[in-house]
């Protein structure tokens, strides 16, 4: 890739924050050249809701689909960066002056960037979308959602809620982005999940490329 194009995924590594009643994380080495051995190989045990992912259907919906059947091009292509000055979460007051569009990809840059991925511990009061604001998600009938931290619904409140406003109105949840190096704007967009069949959810690589006006 050209040097234009930034990462927004979060490395994986053992002992990251992940969400409190998920799986840690845990990557050893397995096998390893230093010591001798003809490969270096390395075993991974997680969640497949940690660190930068996406959420399937299938996740809160009985009987959805899994992340293997997600349409490409719901994470391919054009996507808009939208900055939020709420430090609490992301209401609809605020996206209505968005100006969102159907089939558009939208991701929410939120306080959470600086602030939540400087630490291993789990941030419980973090920036997420209140029920209201996703239910105005759904109403325009977006493409794909994508949050700079571990859920589109809060820790305390609107979590089941918020997920299944968005899930079921068919948008496609990113998780787990960091947007520090990102500012509000159009970009180019390629996100993708591991292929897990009937998965609920996979981890993902994402990285943005500024898109130039009028071009």
């Amino acid at each position: 890739m050209s040097a234009d194009w930034i990462d927004v995924s979060v490395p994986l590594r053992t002992g990251m924050v992940h969400w409190p009643d998920n799986p840690p994380v845990k990557i050893d080495r397995v096998m390893d050249l230093e010591r001798g051995d003809v490969a270096s190989v390395s075993s991974m045990s997680m969640g497949v809701h940690t660190g930068t992912h996406m959420d399937a259907p299938a996740h809160f919906q009985r009987g959805g689909v899994g992340i293997d059947q997600m349409p490409l091009d719901a994470t391919l292509g054009l996507a808009r960066v939208i900055e939020i000055r709420d430090p609490v979460s992301i209401k609809r007051a605020e996206l209505e002056s968005a100006n969102l569009q159907a089939g558009e990809r939208v991701l929410f840059r939120t306080r959470n960037s600086e602030r939540c991925w400087q630490t291993d511990a789990f941030v419980e009061d973090f920036v997420f979308i209140s029920r209201d604001a996703a239910a105005y998600l759904a109403e325009r009938r977006v493409r794909t959602v994508g949050v700079d931290y571990l859920s589109v619904g809060g820790f305390r409140e609107d979590a089941e809620e918020t997920h299944l406003a968005l899930l079921q109105a068919g948008i496609w949840v990113v998780e787990g982005l960091n947007l520090s190096s990102v500012r509000a704007g159009t970009y180019e967009l390629i996100c993708l999940p591991l292929r897990i069949a009937g998965g609920d959810g996979a981890p993902a690589r994402a990285v943005l490329r500024p898109y130039p006006q009028g071009g």
